[in-house]
């Protein structure tokens, strides 16, 4: 009795799954091509923000997996899809496509160059040259001179990637002998003008600013009950630095004063950390090391991440996009932890090279009215600045509040 039981259960069980195995094949959409129609040109850009619906239009009818294609490897990919025809049936379609790179390598260079007779540096390497997709795209000087004779030589600098676009930027580099230090200029040199806080308080605090200060080791001892009752309201701290690429991770040695007396005088506090990383394991170990540091202190803005080590990125082998992806994956370290993230950067940088995060901006841009065109959360104004209770200049930045956008 207990056998026949067992066959007639497994045999119910084996009817169920052909049933549903019938059901799966009925409910899978036909592929039919005759019901929407291809673009002609059917390139994408790499890394560009493209759908399904970009390249197909159905006839009176509509998409239902428009989904985001890849477009982070070149070469090409057949992709399908799900669309509703005119006659309300759901039909697989078909979409052919080639991931291009059209983007021309980009070379840091204004149009001229100086060093010092008898410098040892490398100029192919000294002299950012970067691709969007290409790790190490090739890099060259046409045209010859002599880093040990004194001169003007005409040069230009050519950058071609694995797609064969090509960049040329014509350059003159000058290599001079240094000039002896004038002693007397020196003693009579005039103390440079400061940026004064008060000044900056108003002409930029509105209803949606507030107005603060980043500061680090090179402000020295700072008085935050002054900092406080000169206007400011919030301060960016430096929590560390990476000791350049591969280097080690320091604490600034005022961190822990400069964070906790910031709190004791009521001023709102981020922190942000000086970085040299060179890949994304790297990037998200120092988050991990900056989260350890603050892990006893409330934050009530962001931790940036500040990476300016762009005389070193030739020799890192890394793509434009491939540092926005080390970038992203401290801020998303960060973010995951329970803090905001933000990406520091000057607004030329911000412009050229930082394009693919999708981060908070702190920009750097010293000018009475900046022109910078996307987002940005703050804006560091200037570096000389001057407020009660700090020796030294000090950075003074405007901070937007409930805004993504300045303007």
């Amino acid at each position: 009795m207990k056998r026949k039981i067992v066959i007639i259960t497994i045999i119910v069980a084996i009817v169920l799954v052909m049933l549903g195995c019938i059901l799966i094949v009925k409910s899978k959409p036909k592929l039919d091509t005759s019901g929407y129609k291809l673009i002609k040109n059917r390139k994408v850009e790499v890394y560009s923000n493209q759908k399904i619906s970009d390249f197909v239009t159905v006839k009176g009818g509509k998409i239902i997996t428009d989904k985001k294609i890849n477009t982070q490897k070149l070469g090409d990919q057949e992709l399908g899809f799900i669309y509703e025809n005119e006659k309300g049936k759901k039909r697989k379609g078909l979409l052919n496509i080639e991931i291009v790179d059209e983007e021309k390598p980009l070379i840091w260079l204004s149009g001229s160059y100086s060093v010092k007779v008898g410098s040892k540096v490398n100029l192919e390497e000294e002299i950012l040259c970067a691709d969007n997709y290409d790790g190490n795209p090739n890099c060259r000087i046409e045209g010859t001179y002599d880093l040990n004779t004194a001169g003007v030589y005409d040069l230009t600098y050519v950058a071609t990637d694995s797609s064969n676009n090509e960049e040329r930027v014509d350059f003159r580099l000058t290599v001079y002998e240094p000039k002896p230090v004038d002693k007397k200029d020196e003693t009579n040199s005039q103390e440079p003008v400061r940026t004064v806080f008060k000044e900056v308080l108003e002409n930029y605090k509105k209803e949606n600013t507030e107005i603060g200060i980043d500061v680090s080791k090179w402000q020295g001892e700072i008085d935050f009950k002054k900092v406080k009752d000169a206007g400011a309201t919030f301060v960016m701290i430096r929590v560390g630095s990476q000791q350049g690429v591969g280097g080690q991770y320091n604490i600034d040695p005022y961190f822990k004063s400069n964070i906790e007396n910031a709190l004791k005088n009521d001023l709102k506090v981020g922190v942000y950390f000086y970085s040299y990383a060179d890949s994304i394991k790297e990037a998200e170990k120092q988050a991990d090391w900056v989260l350890d540091q603050i892990k006893e202190y409330k934050l009530s803005l962001p931790i940036a991440f500040d990476w300016e080590c762009y005389n070193s990125f030739n020799q890192m082998e890394l793509s434009l996009f491939g540092l926005n992806e080390v970038a992203e994956s401290f801020l998303e370290k960060v973010e995951k932890a329970g803090y905001d993230g933000m990406l520091y950067g000057s607004k030329n940088y911000l412009n050229s090279i930082w394009k693919y995060h999708n981060y908070a901006v702190w920009l750097a841009h010293y000018t009475e009215q900046t022109d910078y065109e996307s987002d940005y959360m703050m804006w560091q104004l200037c570096q000389d600045g001057q407020i009660d209770g700090i020796n030294t200049a000090v950075d003074i930045n405007v901070l937007y509040k409930n805004e993504k956008n300045s303007n």
